[in-house]
C-alpha cells in the first residue's frame, strides 16, 4: 500500500506537473465517468456528477495516506489502498482494463484513477473532517513535539509496530516506514509503547521524520508494479532484507510477524532488552 512518501510524491506531481504530465492547479473539472461504481464511497453517482462539474482544482495535498483535492466548493479525496494510482493522460484515450474513474478537465486532459484490486475509494464532501477527522497527527507537523509524542506513547499500552500502523495514532506510516524508523531508532518492534523513555521517544520521532523525508526526497519506494518512479527501495535498512547483513553491525536481518504484518529488524541493534526488563 502506498504510504506517506508515495502519496506525497503523487500529490506533488499532480500539483506541480512533471515532464510527462501538466500541473492540475487551476484546472476546471468538466465531467466524470465512473467505470466501477463501488469506487465512489460518497455521494451517489448522480450527485457526484452534478456537484463536480464546473468546480476548479484550487489545491492538491495530502492528509495521512489520503490524496486531498481542494475544489471550489468541495473536497475530493482519494485513498489508493493496495493498488490505486492517479495520473493524467489526453482526453479521448481509450479506457484501460483497470481504470475506475475518469475525470475530464479543461484543455483536453483526463485525470485517471486506476486500481487493479478495486480497494481504492473516492469521496466528494463539503466537510473534510467527514473523511479524515479521525486521523492522528501528521508525523512531519512541527506541532507534534517530542513531549507530546512521549505522552501519547505512554497513554497506550501497545507494541510499537502495531501502534505506529494505527492511523488514529499517527497518520501516514505503513509497514515499510515503520520498520525503517524502528530500526533507525534501535527499538524492537514488540516494545510496549508505555515503557519508552523520553530519550527513546525523541529518537523514535526523529527516526520517523528522517525515513519519511528521505522517502519523499527519493519519490517513495517502487517495490511493486503499482508504484512509479521512486528509488527509496535501494536505500532500505531492513525492510524486505531478511537474511542480509544489518548496515550498522552486520547481524543478519530477521523477519517476524507482528499484528499479521511481516516485520523486519536487526536482532542485535534492536534487542528486546526492554521486553525482559534487562
Amino acid at each position: 500500500m502506498p504510504e506517506l512518501p508515495e502519496v506525497e510524491t503523487i500529490a506533488r506531481n499532480l500539483r506541480l506537473g512533471t515532464q510527462g504530465q501538466p500541473a492540475l492547479i487551476g484546472r476546471h473539472l468538466l465531467e466524470a465517468c465512473l467505470l466501477w461504481e463501488r469506487t465512489l464511497a460518497e455521494p451517489s453517482p448522480a450527485e457526484f456528477y452534478s456537484r463536480l462539474a464546473g468546480q476548479v482544482i484550487e489545491a492538491i495535498g495530502r492528509r495521512g495516506k489520503f490524496l486531498v483535492f481542494h475544489l471550489t466548493h468541495d473536497w475530493l479525496l482519494f485513498h489508493l489502498r493496495m493498488s490505486g494510482d492517479l495520473f493524467v493522460r489526453p482526453k479521448g484515450t481509450p479506457p484501460e482494463t483497470h481504470d475506475r474513474l475518469l475525470l475530464t478537465l479543461d484543455e483536453d486532459i483526463q485525470l485517471v484513477f486506476k486500481d487493479a484490486r478495486k480497494f481504492g475509494r473516492v469521496w466528494l464532501v463539503n466537510d473534510l473532517d467527514r473523511v479524515v477527522g479521525s486521523l492522528g497527527s501528521e508525523p512531519l507537523d512541527i506541532t507534534l513535539t517530542p513531549d507530546i509524542f512521549f505522552t501519547r506513547l505512554h497513554a497506550n499500552r501497545r507494541q510499537l509496530k502495531p501502534l505506529l500502523l494505527d492511523q488514529s495514532f499517527i497518520a501516514g506510516l505503513g509497514n515499510i516506514y515503520a520498520d525503517e524508523a524502528l530500526n533507525l531508532a534501535k527499538l524492537h518492534p514488540l516494545t510496549p509503547s508505555n515503557t519508552l523513555t523520553i530519550t527513546q521517544a525523541t529518537s523514535l520521532l526523529s527516526a520517523i521524520r528522517k525515513v519519511l523525508q528521505d522517502g519523499i526526497l527519493r519519490n517513495g519506494a517502487s517495490i511493486d508494479w503499482v508504484y512509479r518512479g521512486g528509488d527509496f527501495q535501494n536505500y532500505f535498512r531492513v525492510y524486505q532484507r531478511t537474511g542480509e547483513p544489518c548496515p550498522e553491525c552486520g547481524t543478519l536481518i530477521a523477519r517476524i510477524t507482528v499484528g499479521q504484518r511481516g516485520t523486519h529488524f536487526c536482532p542485535h541493534c534492536q534487542s528486546a532488552y526492554i521486553l525482559v526488563g534487562g
